[in-house]
């Protein structure tokens, strides 16, 4: 685990903390958290992170077009979570 997985893990706990509760339903909160703690003790790629990933990119694209949130964030988010991950290229 690296310092910069561990930063990244703590942006989305902030985001869920901030945003979260008004922007995001229970279940939505739930997927982003099941996906950043499948990525941050992940130690390599397997196909458990490259569906967490999937995910995370499905579930921005949703907020996006419910105009929801904007696109900007929804990207910060799937990299925030795609950083939590081993490996940069996963993502």
């Amino acid at each position: 685990m690296t310092s910069e997985r561990t930063q990244a893990y703590g942006r989305i706990v902030k985001t869920l903390e901030e945003l979260g509760p008004v922007k995001l339903l229970a279940a939505e909160q739930e997927r982003i958290r099941d996906a950043a703690d499948i990525l941050i003790f992940a130690e390599g790629p397997d196909d458990h992170v490259i569906a967490a990933i999937d995910d995370i990119r499905s579930l921005a694209d949703h907020l996006v077009e419910s105009g929801r949130w904007t696109e900007e964030r929804a990207l910060a988010l799937v990299d925030d979570v795609a950083a939590t991950g081993p490996l940069a290229t996963v993502a």
